[in-house]
């Protein structure tokens, strides 16, 4: 069998595998969407019994054979190129998958399957004592497979792991580490604390109030409609569905769906979740079609995904440009914002005030919000909390952090889905996006010049294709600090981040 057989017959299994998979994300979608209530036990065993089935294919035997012949063999010289990137991936997922028994992998998809079922109907009731054992579940299997990878260890390109922890953060971000991450929170949280003190001391108020108005429900939908099809997002290929808590899932090429939530009396979170959705899509959308199905077309992390996501959300839609040229036709669908003017509407929806929800926060606050999160996650898997005291660690880093402490569980300890699907290690993620948003936006300017007045015409397309042609057509070829340093010629850092927030925030506080 020579090399290009052999990777032939790679590409062909691992394909197949794909196709399997994305029934599950249909099915996911589903979930938490469209399904039935009494529909969810069968689901969680459909997802068990979905498991089982790609678990034995990430480990059959074959696998082993065909990577060997084409490790070392001229087909994958190049690191950089197309068979080497899909090569190596593959080779870490088989070895991380032949170290997890059939029975975790089981019993965690079906964990998480239940996990977030409980969580939907747990948190609105406020019932954190009758979520718990969720999630105690959940953490102890998250944590046998962290051990388990930990052992496995990183890809060779990347750091090794220093605790048990950056296993799972790994699995989101390759190559982040806690002991990084700490470093860099600690360096974040003092620029935005001494930014949020100047700002709440520099005695300037937006009127919030404009913003909690009747927005009746089917309006909010037939406006994000429209600000989807402007930016870009296509509808032949995704659709836009309401649910709990808002995500996107790509079911594969020409089906890239997101999700949102409305509120009738607040403007904010239907249209800006479904702007950060959408910046998931279009990177899904954007991803190299021909490569469907193996790493090279895949997103290459959570951080570099979040970073369109926030970019879409916050650097484009909470632009003065971007509403330049959607308030007039707001003001037309929504009969409440008739009296507003354009920049008391902006204003408004860039205040920064310290609140309780992680997906509705500022951009000045919202790495708080993080932090808070990374900490407890460490906190859990160092062996310094018990899972029982949670919710008081939580009000204790949220008043020490952010001056606001929760009434209950649902808008405290149970607010967020994550730990109910047992996604440990992901938070880090959107920090990192924000931080990467921020350095990509500003490379963008440099060679494209200010976008806010492409924004005001209604050009979105220059920037989502300078987008598309230096990150989303990379897929993973490379790792995801190399892909920052590639597109903007600088390691990840915190300061474009710090600088474009002093920018703005200056400009609307008056400081």
């Amino acid at each position: 069998m020579t090399p290009e057989t052999a990777y032939q017959n790679l590409l062909e299994f691992q394909r197949e595998t794909a196709y399997l998979a994305s029934l599950g994300a249909l099915a996911a979608w589903d979930q938490r969407t469209m399904i039935p209530k009494k529909g969810h036990e069968h689901r969680a065993r459909q997802m068990a019994a979905l498991a089982r089935l790609l678990h034995a294919r990430a480990t059959d035997p074959r696998l082993e054979a065909w990577l060997e012949r084409v490790e070392g063999s001229p087909l994958v010289a190049d690191p950089l190129s197309d068979p080497a990137v899909n090569v190596r991936a593959w080779r870490l997922a088989y070895q991380r998958a032949r170290a997890i028994p059939e029975r975790l992998a089981v019993e965690l998809a079906q964990a998480r399957s239940e996990g977030e079922t409980a969580w939907e109907a747990l948190r609105p009731q406020d019932d954190w004592k009758g979520f718990l054992p969720y999630l105690k579940r959940l953490f102890a299997l998250v944590k046998e497979e962290a051990e388990i990878l930990k052992e496995v260890g990183p890809d060779p390109l990347d750091p090794p792991f220093g605790e048990l922890y950056d296993a799972l953060l790994d699995g989101y971000e390759p190559g982040a580490r806690a002991k990084d991450l700490e470093l860099l929170f600690a360096q974040l949280r003092q620029g935005l604390q001494g930014l949020l003190d100047r700002i709440l001391g520099s005695g300037k108020r937006p009127d919030t109030s404009i913003l909690h108005r009747p927005f009746p429900v089917e309006a909010q939908r037939t406006f994000a409609l429209e600000l989807l099809l402007a930016c870009g997002y296509d509808l032949e290929a995704g659709r836009l569905d309401p649910t709990a808590h808002p995500f996107e899932i790509s079911i594969g090429p020409g089906d890239v769906r997101i999700t949102t939530r409305y509120y009738e009396d607040f403007f904010n979170a239907g249209i800006f979740g479904t702007l950060h959705e959408m910046g998931h899509a279009l990177y899904e959308q954007g991803l190299p079609r021909e490569h469907w199905g193996t790493p090279r077309g895949e997103a290459v992390s959570l951080g570099v995904h979040e970073s369109q996501s926030r970019t879409w959300e916050n650097l484009v839609g909470r632009s003065l440009g971007f509403w330049e040229r959607f308030f007039p036709r707001a003001q037309e669908v929504f009969a409440s914002l008739g009296d507003v003017k354009l920049q008391d509407f902006h204003f408004a929806i860039n205040a920064v005030e310290p609140s309780l929800i992680r997906v509705e926060a500022d951009e000045v606050t919202y790495n708080l919000h993080i932090l808070v999160r990374l900490e407890l996650e460490l906190a859990l898997f160092r062996g310094e909390l018990p899972l029982e005291d949670l919710p008081g660690a939580w009000e204790e880093k949220y008043r020490a952090y952010l001056g606001v402490a929760p009434k209950d569980y649902k808008d405290g300890v149970m607010q967020d889905v994550h730990w109910s699907g047992g996604m440990f290690g992901y938070f880090p993620t959107y920090t990192l996006g924000n931080l990467y948003a921020a350095q990509f936006f500003q490379k963008a300017e440099a060679e494209l010049g200010p976008l806010e007045p492409r924004f005001a015409r209604g050009d979105f397309r220059t920037f989502l294709d300078w987008s598309r042609a230096r990150i989303h057509a990379e897929g993973s070829r490379f790792r995801p600090r190399a892909l920052v340093e590639r597109v903007t010629g600088a390691p990840p850092s915190a300061l474009p981040f710090l600088g474009y927030l002093e920018r703005k925030y200056g400009s609307l506080y008056g400081f």
